[in-house]
């Protein structure tokens, strides 16, 4: 490791190839299962106004404290032990967030705020550690970084020391530094901006670390789903509801996976500004789609234990609300890597918010059958049209 010119905690990069993804990482990625969950559970059990956007809060920090480790991991190395060390402690400090999220505006606010701080500055603090002297961009890149995480950590434990209101606000604000952090390019005064070259990531690794949370929310909801539809007794109205919502989790995993997964990791790979990819189509887009899911799966259960009768708002707004969710990201996250809306993603879109005219008619069973219909019917039509564009992209060569 002492030749590698870029550091020796720093994974070595090699043209044409991808670092994959650790045993390490793919144990520090098992916290976020519970994470996930526990978002899901306190989203049912605060369907408010004021309880959706604490959720929401909840979940930009939970997705923004794994994506940042993403990035890290990307850049050192898994494998050895330094890191690995790194990583666990990460995995403590996420348990413990984790387990404060349904009591986080509540008792447990501060204990949230210190993980999460902890987290953010410490992980930068380690990279910054770890980064050679002759690398002064870099260097660079990580000081910026900690600047602006520290500011935000300030925000973030003040929060934790207030009452529920004025927590949310001093907690919008830790956000809102953050996510215009990476737009910004972590400018601070006298030094300036990052630049593209600062930002260089293993391109294949990135796409495949963020399908990989893709696949734990998709895990959690089947998971969630399976416990529920066990403690019911299993009528007809209950099995429908239980298969609606399976084929629908089938339904997105084919809509993300069967060809954007695929076509996101070889553009990245491939892209000479790989970080601004990176920080568009996976930082910025992947986090719709989770969300997506994650209230999906809050739907899947209010049907599973509710099938008949009228929908309620509730029912209406995740079962209608999460399909939607997920593919405004998918269509946007596709755009970005192969330059047009996807037609199916589009007139699914539609399909759902035409269905939110009708859905108070019908009862929770048949509103779910109906999201999932639609979900069917983007996935076959995607996968259609692009096998045509293909056959035809193929006979124009031939010819």
């Amino acid at each position: 490791m002492a030749d590698n010119p870029r550091g020796a905690m720093f994974r070595l990069l090699a043209p044409n190839q991808h670092n994959r993804v650790t045993y390490a990482e793919l144990f520090f990625d098992l916290v976020f299962v519970y994470a996930i969950t526990q978002i899901s559970h306190t989203l049912l059990g605060r369907f408010t106004p004021s309880g959706a956007i604490q959720v929401t809060l909840l979940l930009l920090a939970v997705w923004w404290v794994w994506v940042y480790t993403a990035w890290i991991t990307n850049w050192l190395n898994p494998e050895l032990t330094p890191v690995r060390i790194l990583l666990f402690l990460l995995m403590l400090g996420g348990l413990v967030l984790s387990m404060s999220i349904p009591t986080a505006f509540e008792a447990r606010g501060l204990w949230f705020a210190t993980a999460y701080a902890a987290m953010q500055v410490g992980r930068t603090v380690f990279w910054l550690a770890s980064i050679p002297p002759h690398q002064t961009l870099v260097r660079w890149n990580a000081i910026r970084i900690l600047v602006w995480l520290s500011v935000s950590a300030l925000f973030w434990i003040l929060g934790g020391f207030v009452q529920a209101q004025s927590r949310l606000v001093l907690w919008t604000v830790a956000l809102a530094i953050e996510y215009v952090s990476p737009a910004a390019r972590f400018w601070i005064p006298r030094y300036g901006g990052s630049t593209v070259e600062e930002w260089a990531v293993d391109g294949g690794h990135m796409a495949e670390r963020c399908a990989g949370f893709i696949i734990i929310a998709l895990g959690e909801a089947i998971v969630v789903n399976g416990v529920t539809f066990a403690d019911l007794t299993w009528t007809v109205e209950a099995v429908g509801a239980f298969l609606s919502a399976f084929v629908a989790s089938i339904a997105m995993w084919w809509i993300y996976f069967h060809k954007g997964a695929e076509a996101g990791s070889e553009l990245i790979s491939k892209s000479s500004e790989s970080g601004r990819l990176a920080r568009l189509a996976y930082t910025y887009l992947h986090l719709p789609i989770v969300a997506g899911i994650i209230v999906s799966a809050v739907a899947d259960e209010l049907v599973l234990k509710h099938p008949d009768g009228a929908s309620d708002l509730k029912t209406i707004s995740t079962a209608i609300g999460g399909p939607s969710l997920f593919l405004i990201g998918t269509i946007l996250f596709k755009l970005t890597i192969r330059g047009f809306l996807q037609l199916s993603h589009g007139v699914g879109i539609i399909a759902l918010a035409i269905l939110m005219w009708f859905a108070r008619d019908l009862s929770p069973l048949m509103l779910s059958a109906l999201t999932t219909a639609i979900m069917i019917v983007v996935a076959v039509w995607e996968s259609v049209s692009l096998r045509s564009s293909r056959e035809a992209q193929s006979e124009a060569t031939n010819a």
